[in-house]
């Protein structure tokens, strides 16, 4: 059986994300030329990061548990997006991952994953919310500009083969620790702050209850608020982004500015 990857970054997702990227770059099991690594690492385009983000995602999901398509967790999640496999004309493909920790991720070539345990606690309103936050990081650039960064980085460990012009190449584990490096990925509160406005009028455009995004932060603030060592690594996590209250507070007075809230 696989190892799976463990998918800690909630950078992004309503208090978590990450990104991936790249372009006539391949970045799988046969490797990837350190020369070609320098130079793209330099003129990064957003091609460079859809493609690099389809080979990221695609190790990823062969090495974490996908549920099947028929898979109640898979029906419930292409019921809810059936709509937006275009969304503000992106290519959007979505997965559920079967593990435990919390989080959810979209990428800069449209993959969106989500982890069952976030579905498990959330209504299918404030999934949505959820995921228009991350998408949001897909359409602002963050997620291409976050793989630029940690592209680099990992660029850096051959940087003097690639002065050369040696070709060296990328064994599985360096992949996996590069598409770890990508999750890693943390986005500032600026950006953050722009993805929850960008999900606030996806969920307005497509009339849903905004105020589910609302609830979805609420419940991520009770999730801060708990204590103990058995929380889990991904609901520490949440200690290092926006405040979850205040976020869910911004969104309530931007719904009754507009009318959509009491």
């Amino acid at each position: 059986m696989k190892k799976p990857l463990t998918l800690l970054a909630i950078a992004g997702l309503i208090a978590l994300s990450a990104s991936i990227a790249s372009a006539q770059i391949k970045l799988n099991s046969k490797g990837l030329g350190a020369l070609s690594k320098g130079v793209k690492a330099v003129t990064f385009s957003d091609a460079d990061a859809a493609k690099l983000a389809s080979e990221a995602v695609a190790y990823m999901d062969t090495h974490n548990p996908v549920a099947a398509n028929n898979d109640p967790y898979t029906v419930r999640l292409k019921k809810l997006f059936a709509k937006h496999q275009d969304e503000g004309g992106m290519k959007l493909n979505f997965k559920v991952y079967k593990v435990k920790d919390i989080n959810a991720f979209a990428c800069a070539d449209g993959s969106v994953r989500v982890f069952s345990s976030l579905m498990d606690i959330m209504t299918d309103e404030e999934l949505l919310g959820i995921i228009g936050h991350e998408i949001g990081h897909v359409a602002n650039k963050d997620s291409r500009d976050a793989v630029k960064s940690a592209y680099k980085r990992e660029a850096m460990m051959d940087a003097a083969s690639s002065q050369s012009g040696a070709i060296n190449t990328l064994s599985e584990s360096q992949l996996g620790s590069f598409a770890t490096a990508l999750l890693d990925s943390r986005y500032s509160r600026k950006q953050e702050s722009e993805a929850d406005d960008y999900s606030y009028n996806f969920m307005k455009q497509h009339n849903y209850k905004v105020t589910a995004l609302a609830s979805a932060f609420k419940k991520f603030a009770d999730m801060e608020k708990s204590s103990g060592t058995e929380r889990s690594k991904s609901e520490k996590m949440l200690s290092s982004h926006p405040d979850s209250s205040e976020r869910s507070a911004k969104v309530l007075e931007k719904a009754k500015k507009d009318g959509l809230t009491k």
